[in-house]
């Protein structure tokens, strides 16, 4: 499994738990903002590839060669998804 890249020396504003199933780690990680899902990676051996994908879109996914690749995908899309809403905010 790849490391949290809230580890990292650029600190995640996503917070990624890994799963776990009766005390077991799954390969698949959560991600939060506060109390808010934002989303998931999840290792796909078919493929032999990390996927992410937000519950926020239905049609926005990726890959990466590890964990921590992946979930830096998801944060950079993210960041560009909520970039649409500043004039929301200003």
């Amino acid at each position: 499994m790849g490391d949290n890249p809230t580890n990292g020396p650029t600190k995640s504003l996503i917070t990624w738990t890994q799963d776990v199933t009766a005390g077991v780690p799954l390969p698949r990680f959560v991600g939060r903002v506060g109390a808010v899902q934002v989303g998931i990676c999840e290792y796909d051996g078919s493929s032999r590839f990390w996927t992410w994908w937000s519950p926020l879109a239905e049609d926005i996914w990726g890959h990466g060669q590890d964990a921590e690749g992946a979930q830096r995908g998801c944060e950079a899309w993210l960041r560009g998804w909520i970039e649409n809403f500043r004039p929301f905010f200003a």
